[in-house]
């Protein structure tokens, strides 16, 4: 089952929040909040994905609220259109440098609100893909980084002696060869001994005269 958006209606007037209830709910979750205290304790618990709200409510009105939620950095994001009757050029620049993404005077048509709703839920969700897929590939070049840094190749042709495998390194040294390889990598050694070397010291040390 698709998850579906998430759309907080806050509204002082049952009337209408009932109305963009209907209105919505047949393409997005619709959430619904009686004042600002509640729209504030409703995006505690829900993942809202953009906000419907009225300016004209008591206590706490549109505005505040928004100031509120903006001031959140985990709310901050969520896009806010406003609803209200308060069709003045003024109050239109007032929530919209409050920081809200749209502005619609009341009584709204449905057919426009529907259609801004949608414009900005699609807005919404490909920015949010977008910083998904953002966050994804700085945790894959993060991991890559730190894999690239525990990690330095040899590479190239080294000269090795044949009998006592020295390595000769480019300042025409001869090293052992852990030296060598603890010099150039990140690899560390643990000295312990092979079955075959085992066999070979057991059978120097049977072979060695006894002391009387």
């Amino acid at each position: 089952m698709v998850d579906l958006p998430v759309i907080l209606a806050v509204d002082d007037e049952s009337t209408n929040l009932q109305l963009i209830d209907s209105a919505l709910n047949s393409e997005y979750e619709v959430v619904l909040a009686a004042d600002g205290h509640d729209a504030i304790s409703v995006l505690k618990e829900y993942n809202v994905d953009l906000i419907l709200l009225d300016v004209m409510m008591p206590d706490l009105n549109g505005f505040d609220v928004c100031k509120i939620i903006k001031s959140d950095p985990l709310l901050a994001e969520i896009p806010i259109i406003f609803l209200t009757a308060l069709n003045t050029l003024e109050n239109e620049m007032l929530g919209l440098g409050f920081g809200g993404i749209d502005y619609l005077t009341k009584p709204v048509d449905i057919r426009i609100l529907k259609l801004r709703v949608h414009n900005h839920i699609e807005s919404k969700l490909r920015k949010d893909l977008v910083e998904e897929q953002r966050d994804l590939l700085e945790q894959k070049n993060a991991a890559l980084e730190k894999a690239l840094a525990r990690v330095k190749l040899l590479e190239g042709i080294i000269p090795i002696c044949a009998y006592c495998k020295k390595i000769r390194d480019d300042k025409q040294i001869w090293l052992k060869l852990e030296t060598y390889i603890s010099d150039h990598s990140e690899a560390m050694f643990s000295h312990g001994i092979c079955p075959e070397c085992a066999e070979i010291q057991m059978k120097i040390i049977e072979e060695m005269p006894l002391k009387i």
